[in-house]
């Protein structure tokens, strides 16, 4: 529909010509990392952020059109639709609007109202509204029957369908709307006898401040407490200006009709029409405050993806424990396992010689490079334990983060991958595997268990899954994908792929061996143009006879690269080869109907550097080996951490103890800061000061102002 650009462009800010053609892309079959990458002209330079808006925005009106349609099929099976009614939804792309339209159409419940008009009260409803007849209690005399007992009788009845009525007047929703809008309250109350189990909701057993300023993570938070049935939470604007306006809207005269009037717009307002606004704008906070929560969660996960890989070398990994021992896994640069077992360093056991010479014995047999320890219970005593050994080579030690290491151990991913292991061999081997390659790993994982989230299990969970499955799509076609070693999962998040395309490639390699060349891709079953178009450019063979089978540059895009290196008189490896030949590419020779300079500028980034990964390089990390517990912490201490947690308060630092410590937003610089993420990112290694110490809530208050 050609509406859908304009309408989206309203709210985007982004030229409706070029959201035109992005919707094209989108209905062609393209994903969000292809068209960013590949179809800059078409769309203008759009990045994944402002497509992934634009698709969520076209799927919001396109979810619009069918309520619509039902809607307008509801009301002409009751024989109540018109040529007006047909024009007014046709123009609505309001849901609330449209809701309201609807409203007096929508077949009800045994209401109020519909029981009276059963008794037949609606003749003397409309003599009410009508403000016109001075003797009420004469006229309603009129309607008393076997149904209908006495006269109040009849008048309560009558004020029930006026309630109704008003209740359903687009009008009166309009304009109480309007006045939740500029001054709704949000509060919340703790539930009388609830006080001890409720500590955690504290800040809020006595809370209110304007929806308008409430914030993401406290209405979350209290939205939470209120389904744990701690708080009771209620938005509520001014009433008496509420009244106000609806009295002037629907009190017309000064009568005893206009008193009946006004007795059933203050039933009205009290019973339906504030309940009713209230649940929308309870709905319309809570969707605002999930955008805001699920954007942060998107964000962190999109920084923990992108770690600095170690990259392939051979790494020990380990799983500490105190009782249960320390299990061990041997990997090979590619990630898979050699060997396994378990020590005992830590107590109740205390094999701390034993448990040395294994480790010393396992490190010269093969050849390992680097530790990976967990990062969980006994991480801190086994990281001591590992650093205080001499080994014969140079051997890095890094601490790894094991959130949702347990969670891929006992999943189907990891039975299939390891069917004669234990979950605690699988744990260690996720710990190892996750320091070579971030990225590969944790695709494994669903991704609200890798546990960078706020309030990750309070929000909308399709929306949460949608943005956290595309900010992994992004992720993994930003870095490219080695065609020959990837893992299933791993190939799933490649464009145009999906599951059953990544099983069969995984099939063809291993009945056929290592593609060759990216066209080879074409002879997997069920791969065809498209899917090959979408995919392609994200795939690396690093072997490959064609330089640029290892390139980020699409096959589409070969004949360039082949007609500059032919213009130079060269071959295409030399030309990647060569800096001084590249240096004398004009680009402007190659701009064509097909193919613009931002394309251009792309191939020519990629010749300069093919294949290159765009995560940076890993660095070794030591947290204070004095701070071992809370306990040990003392206000205006100055120590290392490692950022693990953004949320739109503040950010949480791993100090190497179980609590993580809180740096709020506003000790996060010498300036306002409003979105954390400007200031701070995940895995960052940081130095804070201690600021505040509560043993009883064991909570850590930190600031990065540390001068």
């Amino acid at each position: 529909m050609q509406i859908y650009p304009r309408l989206i462009a309203q709210s985007q800010g982004i030229p409706e010509h070029q959201i035109a053609k992005t919707i094209d892309l989108l209905d062609a079959g393209a994903t969000i990392p292809f068209i960013s990458r590949y179809r800059k002209e078409i769309t203008g330079g759009l990045d994944e952020v402002q497509i992934g808006e634009i698709k969520h925005q076209y799927e919001k009106l396109q979810d619009l059109v069918k309520r619509k349609e039902t809607v307008l099929t509801s009301i002409d099976e009751q024989g109540k639709l018109t040529p007006e009614l047909i024009t007014r939804i046709g123009n609505c792309w309001d849901s609330a609007e449209l809701e309201d339209i609807y409203l007096p159409y929508k077949p009800k419940r045994q209401t109020k109202a519909e029981i009276a008009r059963k008794k037949g009260l609606e003749p003397l409803a409309k003599i009410l509204m009508a403000q016109n007849e001075r003797d009420v209690y004469g006229r309603a005399e009129r309607f008393v029957n076997e149904e209908v007992a006495d006269v109040d009788a009849a008048l309560q009845g009558a004020r029930d369908i006026v309630a109704e009525w008003i209740n359903e007047n687009e009008g009166a929703r309009y304009s109480v709307r309007n006045i939740f809008r500029r001054e709704a309250i949000i509060s919340s109350k703790i539930i009388k006898g609830k006080e001890a189990e409720a500590a955690k909701y504290r800040d809020y057993f006595e809370f209110s401040e304007p929806l308008s300023k409430c914030s993401s993570h406290r209405l979350l938070a209290m939205r939470r407490g209120e389904a744990e049935e701690f708080l009771r939470v209620s938005i509520s604007p001014n009433d008496e200006h509420c009244l106000e306006t609806l009295h002037k809207r629907f009190v017309r005269s000064a009568n005893e009709a206009s008193e009946q009037v006004a007795m059933a717009m203050k039933d009205s307002y009290k019973r339906l029409l504030k309940p009713s606004i209230e649940t929308e704008f309870a709905a319309l906070s809570k969707e605002k405050a999930d955008k805001q929560a699920i954007k942060v969660f998107a964000e962190n996960l999109r920084q923990l993806l992108l770690a600095p890989p170690l990259g392939q070398k051979r790494v020990l990994g380990i799983d500490p424990g105190f009782r249960t021992g320390c299990k061990l896994v041997c990997l090979d640069a590619q990630g898979n396992l050699l060997h396994n077992e378990t020590i005992y360093p830590h107590p109740p056991q205390n094999e701390t010689t034993k448990s040395a010479m294994k480790i010393l014995t396992l490190v010269g047999s093969y050849d390992i490079e680097a530790i990976a320890i967990g990062n969980g219970t006994a991480g801190r005593e086994t990281e001591q334990f590992i650093t205080n050994q001499r080994y014969d080579r140079k051997v890095q030690v890094f601490s790894v983060s094991e959130d949702g290491a347990s969670v891929y151990s006992a999943s189907k991913i990891a039975r299939d991958e390891f069917p004669e292991y234990d979950v605690t061999v699988r744990g260690a081997v996720s710990i190892g595997r996750r320091l070579m390659d971030p990225l590969a790993e944790l695709v494994k994982i669903e991704p609200k268990a890798i546990g960078v989230g706020q309030y990750q299990h309070d929000v909308n969970q399709t929306e949460l899954k949608g943005a956290l499955d595309q900010t992994v799509e992004n992720c993994v076609n930003l870095v490219g994908v080695n065609l020959n070693t990837a893992s299933m999962h791993l190939l799933t998040y490649v464009s145009g792929l999906g599951p059953s395309l990544a099983k069969n490639i995984v099939e063809y390699r291993a009945k056929n061996g290592a593609f060759k060349s990216r066209k080879e891709l074409l002879k997997v079953p069920r791969l065809g143009e498209k899917a090959f178009e979408q995919a392609a450019g994200f795939l690396r063979i690093p072997d490959a006879e064609n330089p640029l089978d290892n390139s980020a540059v699409h096959p589409e895009s070969y004949y360039i690269v082949e007609k500059m290196a032919g213009d130079l008189q060269c071959s295409v490896n030399e030309l990647i080869k060569n800096q001084e030949v590249k240096s004398k590419i004009e680009l402007a020779k190659y701009v064509n109907e097909r193919t613009g300079m931002p394309t251009l500028l792309d191939i020519k980034s990629e010749l300069d550097k093919p294949g290159r990964d765009p995560r940076q390089g890993i660095k070794v990390f030591e947290f204070d080996p004095n701070i071992r517990t809370i306990n040990d912490l003392r206000e205006g201490m100055i120590l290392p951490g490692i950022i693990n947690n953004i949320t739109n308060f503040g950010c949480f630092v791993d100090l190497g103890i179980k609590e993580k410590g809180l740096v709020h937003i506003s000790n996060m610089a010498d300036r306002y800061v409003s979105d954390p993420t400007m200031v701070v990112s995940i895995h960052q290694h940081v130095q804070v000061k201690v600021i505040g110490v509560d043993l009883e809530r064991k909570r850590v208050q930190l600031s990065l102002r540390i001068d």
